[in-house]
């Protein structure tokens, strides 16, 4: 069991950030899957990560459940399902550093795709390309939150469908996680404590209902807005705490 400091902070982090992303759709998940970086080893960091995200988007898909598009997901789905078979076999895990810098990285990779790909989760075959990208970047990073936005950024869909919809598909990639981690952590010895998860659940549906007023209150304009500037300053930051972890590794001697 963490200590009282550990609970503290991760209750803390829980409830904000599963707040965060029910406004923005994402952002939350990025934070948070750093400070689990930062106080854990990587295969629990990812399982707790992911127990936490899947009740907070789980909830949130249930909340707006009336909004989701449910062609996008199942799109969705199959291509998350093909990504998560090659994972199994080739059994991909990714070191502390070069997951920090790949969650750095995820925000500036989606602005740096070309405009001419014409990336529309609406349009035929790329939900499911969304849903091959996504997955890999969430059992590597952890989130996917920002490449997942670049599809839903030309969409037609109202600030309500695309939070529904996003939570649905997150909600599938999480669950993902969970069982792959879940699978290495029973390999490797490390676990996460029950009565933890059952905080960071709790805690988690508790900031994400907190966050559907403001929601509300919000227009699409803003909504886009926040979100955009919220990812890239945090992925910053982590990219500079992968490259700190680098250097006190040595691997730049």
């Amino acid at each position: 069991m963490p200590s009282l400091a550990i609970l503290s902070i991760l209750a803390i982090s829980a409830i904000v950030t599963s707040f965060i992303s029910g406004i923005l759709g994402m952002a939350g998940g990025m934070i948070l899957m750093g400070i689990l970086l930062a106080m854990l080893p990587l295969p629990a960091a990812m399982m707790l990560h992911g127990i936490t995200q899947l009740s907070a988007n789980g909830w949130r898909a249930w909340l707006w459940r009336a909004e989701v598009d449910w062609r996008v997901f199942r799109g969705y789905v199959y291509g998350s399902l093909l990504s998560l078979a090659v994972f199994i076999v080739v059994r991909i895990v990714v070191g502390k550093p070069m997951a920090f810098i790949l969650l750095g990285l995820t925000p500036f990779i989606a602005l740096a795709l070309p405009e001419k790909l014409h990336l529309n989760v609406e349009r035929r075959f790329h939900s499911a390309a969304c849903g091959i990208i996504c997955t890999v970047l969430s059992l590597t990073a952890g989130v996917s939150g920002p490449i997942l936005d670049v599809f839903f950024v030309r969409s037609k869909m109202s600030r309500h469908r695309v939070v529904a919809t996003k939570a649905m598909t997150q909600s599938f990639s999480h669950f993902m996680k969970i069982g792959y981690f879940g699978a290495i952590t029973v390999g490797d010895g490390t676990h996460v404590h029950w009565a933890v998860a059952g905080m960071m659940i709790a805690l988690a549906v508790i900031g994400t209902s907190l966050s559907r007023s403001v929601l509300e209150k919000m227009n699409d304009k803003s909504f886009r807005q926040w979100t955009r500037w919220t990812v890239m300053v945090v992925g910053v930051v982590y990219l500079g705490s992968g490259a700190s972890l680098l250097i006190e590794q040595g691997a730049f001697k």
